[in-house]
């Protein structure tokens, strides 16, 4: 059996008419002191201390959206079973990061809800805003308004420098919605990256039990500081195997941050390079001792990479002095900071080691956006479309790198969703024109046709077919 990567808010679907024993706690070691229990007494320590320190900050998070549930084919034959609303929840915890009712947890417990509940540690229950949802870091920030001069006890963010694989830690949530829980366990490794060649984060690997409904809560080390939030397992069954993962503290503050300052979305640093990590045979070819370090495949022209010194074949072997482990890694240190930052990157290259000075930018949004969803009588009818730039390739989580041109980003109902068009797709030709940008495509469904030849992209292959409208 394979492990699948598992989400681990608790799902439940409701009906619209549905209803230890411990020694004396001993304090806390001095920060950045590590030592291993030498003796029974030692054993028996607690880590009631912390977990009276980081509890109250923790709650519970429940969203609610209503959904449209689809007939059975098989009445609909009879003329019965129509389409019914239904609604839909998720539960998962969160944690309280400022005094005023700010709240960080995962964004997809959150996402498409409708109304979101917070139920504080003290069992007092508030409704819940959305400040800004990150789907890239499956991150949302909450805000709730508290009666006046209240403030809430909240969790201090651990910038992470001190994290160490082997440190102890608790996970503490709602697993299941049976109230809050906490466990305990170790991190596992540091760093973990889902895509070696991407950017899908460098998570805090954890092996302290977290399950469904963890999801948002608060990961903290031994001085009851929130060093990630539990994001998701591993799992064959669905429930806790040893094998979790937490969005680090960084991240979390730059989310955090982001909201704080107004913005609907997190904008990050963009190297403006594409990254290969580096296998046993191009470190062989490299005369590299070990496989280690970010390899430019490709620059783009004009930006931060370039102004910065790096060209095809460098390979990046650290950033302010921390080693880059491989790709994933490079662009996670790179989005950890602000756009006007400035960094050092050490290099290899043909000639021995090179320092270079890059300064951080969001990625560019040339060409101009223009989203727009297609109507009237055409294949593309329902779609919307936007222009390819890398600020929406850094956006949407696509390679601006080879591909250009108008993207399909999200389906409604209309001729577009019946065609069988997917969000992703490249539109390439309609009809013997040439789709560059979305006025393009606007010009010719503009001109109507009751036959429609449309060649798009999809996955790197181009596909060919006629309609009639």
């Amino acid at each position: 059996m394979r492990a699948h990567r598992v989400l681990i808010p608790a799902l439940a679907l409701f009906a619209a008419s549905s209803p230890a024993l411990r020694g004396q706690a001993q304090p806390l070691p001095a920060q950045g002191v590590r030592a291993a229990p030498t003796s029974a007494l030692g054993m028996k320590q607690s880590f009631a201390p912390v977990v009276r320190r980081a509890a109250p900050a923790v709650v519970n998070i429940s969203s609610k959206r209503m959904v449209r549930q689809q007939a059975d084919p098989f009445w609909e034959l009879f003329g019965l079973g129509a389409p019914r609303n239904r609604i839909e929840g998720s539960l998962g915890s969160g944690v309280i990061l400022r005094p005023d009712g700010v709240i960080v947890t995962n964004n997809h417990v959150v996402q498409g809800g409708q109304e979101i509940t917070v139920a504080l540690a003290d069992r007092r229950e508030f409704p819940a805003r959305i400040l800004l949802a990150d789907a890239r870091t499956d991150l949302a920030v909450l805000k709730i308004d508290l009666p006046p001069g209240e403030k809430l006890p909240v969790l201090a963010i651990d910038d992470g420098a001190d994290t160490q694989v082997g440190d102890l830690v608790l996970a503490i949530g709602d697993p299941f919605g049976v109230g809050q829980t906490v466990t305990n366990g170790i991190i596992s490794a540091l760093n973990r990256t889902a895509d070696p060649n991407g950017d899908a984060g460098a998570y805090i690997q954890t092996d302290a039990a977290i399950n469904p409904g963890n999801s948002g809560g608060a990961l903290v080390d031994m001085d009851g500081e929130l060093i990630g939030v539990n994001s998701f397992i591993l799992s064959r069954s669905g429930t806790s195997s040893g094998v979790g993962f937490a969005v680090p503290g960084p991240v979390v503050r730059r989310v955090l941050e982001a909201a704080l300052g107004g913005g609907h979305s997190v904008v990050r640093p963009w190297l403006g390079a594409r990254l290969q990590s580096v296998t046993p045979e191009i470190a062989q070819s490299l005369g590299l001792a070990r496989p280690v370090g970010a390899l430019v495949a490709q620059v783009w022209p004009g930006g931060a990479a370039e102004r910065a010194g790096l060209k095809q074949g460098d390979l990046v072997t650290s950033v302010e002095g921390s080693p880059v482990v491989d790709a994933a890694a490079l662009n996670y240190a790179i989005a950890t900071h602000r756009p006007g930052d400035t960094m050092r990157l050490g290099v290899h290259r043909t000639g021995g080691e090179q320092q270079l000075t890059l300064h951080a930018e969001a990625a560019p949004a040339l060409p101009a956006r223009d989203e727009k969803v297609i109507v009237g009588r055409n294949p593309f009818e329902g779609a919307t479309v936007v222009n390819l730039s890398p600020a929406v390739a850094e956006e949407l989580g696509v390679d601006p790198f080879g591909v250009a041109g108008v993207l399909v980003t999200k389906i409604s109902d209309g001729a577009a969703q019946r065609v069988g068009l997917r969000p992703g797709d490249f539109i390439r030709n309609v009809n013997g024109r040439r789709i560059e940008t979305v006025r393009d495509l606007s010009g010719a469904v503009g001109e109507g046709s009751s036959t429609w030849q449309v060649t798009i992209e999809r996955g790197g292959q181009q596909i060919t077919a006629t309609f009639r409208s």
